[in-house]
């Protein structure tokens, strides 16, 4: 029977504020267990948590991007349940009177657009984070990370497949990138994701039941969960079972989804008003000064990078994802490369090195005029593109100047009429079997003829001037 996937995401962002939610403590990241944590943020009694401001403005910030409507009056709500690592056995959210409402993120599928509803936005405080590994018997409670202000966006129940969801966690992140409130650092914690998946018929309206999926430490995690967990409904409602609404965990060495517990429901959680925390009156002047001081976000990036530069739609998709990418390319494109060129090197061979060497865009050193000198180098004939690789891995792991590299190297390429004739006059004599098979007819021996002569200058002959004088001389030895 063909099934339709119903999907929402719930993405917890952890925000890069100096100090905690409701307390003065460093919410830094790395620190010594249990350094960072105060009676504020351990909930012991007669202590009174105070709203972190700029928590608040960023809160603000991040819902003016999703284009949500913010609060006119938020309150904060206990919600009780219970977690060896919150300390006081309830959290500081919000229920019913959230920071925003009714937003969305628009995802690129192929050459088509699709509108994904962002439900709520709301603030809240993080739990602590439990220590496995410090004991083969013992489990320690490391307190440093609760009180650390959170973002919760969910989604609306817009997505139909992992792919969707894969895309629409991608583009969130770009926008929290471009906004500078958070490090969206998956492995440590600073932004994480559930996943709630059920399956309808084909055709049908109504939505079945929904599992949760949690445990989820990156995006590859998420796409694999989901298709898991996808399958195994399918299979389930197949066989004629029933869907139980339950939370479920992601075995990532498994690759499959484990039980947890029931679901929860609203109900479950006994929500009342924080009673240390009148509600807030959002002052209309600050939400419209951290709107106007909003950055230019990806999508309008995007749209501008493709008119100004005439960029296809991929290019400009994958060079806006990363803001540190972004900057790079323009910054490259002010420093006097062209627009094609600039785009060519970082979606390649720097996204290549990136990838080898397991970095995230924003810690790149690299100058947006030193790669602009890089395409510069080439396009003058100074190098080669073959030399150009090898002085862009130098460039990056020296942090230097191409164009110093390239002095300081003796990297130039050989253009010299002269020397180039010594090179494959010495090529040609060395070589009498491959050029007699040349002149015979078989062509490919001119590829060993080539390889020889850039062996020869160690790379650093112009492969255009050598192969015309190869040539040359060859037809030359037919005559």
């Amino acid at each position: 029977m063909a099934y339709e996937p119903v999907i929402g995401l719930e993405v917890h962002l952890q925000l890069s504020t100096v100090t905690k939610l409701f307390c003065g403590c460093p919410a830094k990241y790395g620190a010594p267990p249990n350094s960072q944590a105060c009676p504020v943020c351990l909930g012991l009694p007669g202590v009174l948590p105070v709203l972190n401001a700029r928590a608040l403005e960023w809160g603000v910030r991040v819902g003016l991007a999703f284009d949500c409507e913010i609060a006119g009056t938020m309150k904060f709500d206990r919600k009780q349940y219970f977690y060896p690592d919150l300390p006081k056995n309830y959290q500081i959210s919000q229920y019913d009177n959230p920071l925003a409402r009714r937003g969305h993120l628009d995802i690129a599928l192929g050459d088509q657009a699709k509108r994904i509803g962002i439900h709520r936005i709301h603030l809240e405080e993080d739990a602590g984070k439990l220590l496995h590994e410090a004991h083969a018997t013992e489990t320690f409670v490391d307190f440093n990370r609760t009180g650390v202000p959170l973002l919760e966006i969910v989604s609306e129940p817009d997505l139909r497949s992992s792919e969707e969801a894969s895309q629409y966690l991608v583009e969130l992140k770009a926008v929290i990138e471009y906004l500078d409130v958070s490090t969206c650092n998956m492995e440590e914690g600073s932004l994480r994701c559930d996943t709630n998946v059920s399956l309808r018929q084909a055709g049908e309206q109504a939505f079945g039941a929904k599992v949760e999926v949690k445990n989820l430490n990156s995006f590859k995690a998420v796409k694999q969960a989901l298709e898991y967990e996808i399958r195994r409904q399918a299979a389930a409602l197949d066989a004629g079972e029933r869907i139980r609404q339950e939370t479920r965990l992601w075995d990532a060495k498994a690759l499959r989804t484990e039980p947890m517990r029931s679901k929860e429901e609203a109900a479950d959680y006994r929500y009342f008003p924080e009673p240390d925390l009148v509600p807030f009156v959002l002052d209309r002047a600050l939400v419209e000064r951290v709107r106007t001081a909003l950055p230019e976000l990806p999508a309008a990036r995007r749209a501008r990078l493709r008119a100004a530069y005439q960029l296809s739609a991929y290019d400009a998709q994958v060079l806006t994802q990363s803001r540190a990418l972004a900057e790079l390319f323009e910054g490259a494109i002010t420093a006097g490369a062209a627009a094609k060129q600039a785009a060519n090197w970082i979606m390649g061979d720097l996204s290549a090195y990136l990838n080898a060497k397991s970095l995230e865009p924003d810690a790149l050193k690299l100058r947006p005029q030193w790669l602009a000198h890089l395409i510069e180098l080439i396009g003058s004939g100074r190098i080669s593109g073959r030399m150009a690789k090898e002085v862009f891995l130098q460039m990056m792991e020296r942090q230097q100047d191409p164009v110093e590299l390239v002095n300081e190297g003796g990297l130039q390429q050989i253009s010299d009429a002269g020397a180039l004739e010594a090179i494959a006059d010495a090529v040609l004599a060395a070589n009498a079997q491959s050029v007699e098979d040349y002149l015979g007819g078989k062509t490919t021996a001119f590829t060993h003829l080539m390889g020889q002569a850039m062996k020869q200058s160690k790379g650093t002959a112009n492969p255009q001037q050598i192969s015309d004088l190869l040539k040359r001389k060859l037809e030359q030895v037919r005559r």
